[in-house]
């Protein structure tokens, strides 16, 4: 085990306010602040074994905070959807993050990976795929593969899921560890999302984990009428809100704020 308190040093804060609770920050500032630099490294991760022998825990374990994290972290919070819980507890976090913090995996935070990203909260992931209202037919768009982590979350949900990534090194990880952990109804691809993926769509639901602040327009075009698009809006350095746009008609959208969030950048072009 790593010493953990020589590194990390626990902020507990809320945002905002006694409504929405602590640590439902999505994004871009993680819930544990860094003592020294860490500078995640690009991996393989072949097999759940491996990592759980690099971090000198049990599967056992991993599984029991993965339950407890859905319990205490999702369901008391409000996250109903049988389908996004099964599936937050079917996948594996811990093969998601870096290997020095494996063991965090399961925190009630953000976590940093490689090329200044994050991998988002578990309660924020599973808000905003709730939020996306999916079942076993729907088409996905996730703008922002990351880790791989949501896209895995949501092909236990979805029929098929599309992911963008704009920085190269991430979407090839992201593809091979995918890939090793059996999740064949993904696709990722290295290229800009704002531009969505217009030869697969329409897409019954968009998922956007950046922030920026209008919503792009190639999205609205491809999403399906009915079909649901989730994604902060905002000032990228600050707080944002996150929304849930939902096409009504060809030219009709309704929009709802769910909850206020912090995302990294949504920024056009490929890393």
């Amino acid at each position: 085990m790593h010493d953990h308190h020589a590194v990390w040093e626990i902020i507990t804060r809320s945002r905002l306010g006694d409504a929405a609770g602590p640590f439902r920050d999505g994004g871009n500032e993680p819930d544990f602040a860094l003592k020294r630099d860490f500078k995640p490294v690009l991996r393989d991760i072949p097999t759940l074994g491996d990592t759980v022998g690099a971090s000198d825990m049990a599967t056992s374990n991993f599984s029991r905070l993965r339950n407890r994290m859905v319990d205490a972290q999702l369901a008391q919070r409000g996250i109903a959807d049988p389908l996004v819980l099964a599936a937050m507890r079917t996948v594996p976090r811990e093969v998601f993050v870096d290997d020095s913090l494996v063991e965090f995996a399961y925190e009630d935070g953000a976590l940093p990976i490689a090329a200044g990203q994050t991998i988002s909260q578990p309660y924020i992931v599973a808000l905003m795929i709730e939020a996306a209202a999916l079942d076993h037919d729907s088409r996905v768009l996730e703008v922002g593969t990351g880790s791989g982590y949501a896209a895995a979350v949501l092909s236990r949900i979805a029929g098929m899921v599309y992911t963008i990534e704009r920085h190269a090194a991430l979407a090839e990880v992201a593809r091979r560890r995918l890939a090793q952990l059996g999740y064949e109804n993904i696709d990722v691809r290295l290229g800009d999302g704002t531009q969505g993926w217009p030869e697969k769509s329409p897409f019954d639901a968009i998922i956007v984990a950046a922030a920026g602040p209008a919503i792009p327009l190639a999205l609205k075009q491809q999403l399906a009428i009915g079909g649901n698009l989730v994604l902060p809006i905002g000032d990228s350095h600050g707080v944002q809100t996150l929304c849930k746009i939902t096409r009504s008609s060809d030219m009709e959208f309704e929009r709802a704020d769910l909850e206020a969030v912090s995302f990294v950048p949504l920024v056009t072009g490929k890393g």
